[in-house]
């Protein structure tokens, strides 16, 4: 499933591309795209057709983009997208032939290039949600956040993220330090990927409890997940087929410096101990046995 990188790249394609441009028309191909608005198909074509897309947004792993009305005014209403496993936003020319798993299609005013939902696996979607307030007093209200996203963390590029309320809420858990990284209350855009790769910058074992690490494992935990999403932005995110692309059609190059994950028996890039995979929540964790030892008990 893509990650905090991978969906940054998409949102800043679609701002780009998308923002600013006014729908002339919406055709859903497959009821899954939608299922997620829960007036249906029909109302999800309404819902859009006419208005225009303001800029995009992203908190964690979601995008999402402010409607305005004819007249110029917010409405207060924004269409929200997930990925899921295969969900990809692609900006075509009009010529281009269909994807096989094209999903949906929406076309704009200025006659230029088209938007398409492709999507595999289906578990993406698209929905239009109304806004709910996110930031304050005197908050734009094209900037509001939709409902369904909430309750999701602000993630740690974002210049308002609070270091000293993570460290504190991280550290009041009984839990184990891989599982909080995946908690998006806590802390957003976090996966299975990059969870990893932080752990083995900060050089955690993923089963450390997180009532049991001090205020400098924290900090060395932060400055590790920071760095390796900052790190995958800069390569565009991590692509291992061809389900993940940005809006152009682009895989991401990050996969090539991955220090643990997938990289089972393969040398650590700091010790030079062969990798160890771990089964982990119906999936795998990688780690380093010798740099990241795992604590003798659940509780040490």
């Amino acid at each position: 499933m893509p990650e905090l990188p991978e969906v940054e790249v998409v949102r800043r394609g679609l701002e780009r591309w998308v923002a600013g441009r006014t729908v002339a028309a919406v055709e859903v191909h497959h009821p899954r795209a939608v299922r997620r608005h829960l007036e249906g198909a029909e109302h999800f074509v309404e819902a859009l057709t006419g208005r225009t897309f303001a800029a995009a947004h992203r908190r964690g792993k979601y995008l999402w983009l402010p409607l305005t009305e004819p007249d110029g005014a917010p409405s207060g209403r924004a269409m929200v997208a997930h990925l899921g496993m295969s969900g990809q936003l692609l900006v075509e020319k009009r010529t281009q032939p269909d994807e096989t798993h094209l999903r949906a299609r929406f076309t704009f005013t200025d006659g230029g290039r088209e938007l398409r939902f492709v999507d595999q696996r289906t578990f993406g979607g698209l929905a239009v949600e109304e806004c709910a307030g996110g930031g304050g007093a005197g908050e734009d209200t094209a900037e509001r956040i939709p409902q369904r996203l909430a309750h999701i963390a602000i993630d740690p590029l974002d210049p308002s993220f609070d270091e000293a309320g993570f460290s504190a809420a991280l550290r009041r858990r009984r839990t184990e330090v891989k599982r909080a990284l995946l908690d998006q209350t806590l802390i957003g855009g976090v996966g299975n990927i990059y969870a990893d790769e932080s752990l083995w910058r900060a050089k955690l074992h993923g089963t450390r409890p997180t009532d049991r690490l001090t205020r400098a494992q924290v900090a060395d935990l932060l400055d590790g997940v920071r760095s390796v999403l900052g790190e995958a932005l800069a390569q565009g995110g991590t692509s291992f087929d061809s389900l993940y692309v940005d809006v152009n059609g682009q895989s991401g190059y990050f996969s090539r410096f991955l220090a643990v994950y997938g990289q089972v028996d393969r040398p650590c890039p700091r010790c030079g101990t062969p990798i160890v995979r771990e089964s982990f929540m119906n999936r795998s964790s990688y780690s380093c046995p010798t740099c990241q030892p795992r604590p003798r008990t659940g509780r040490t």
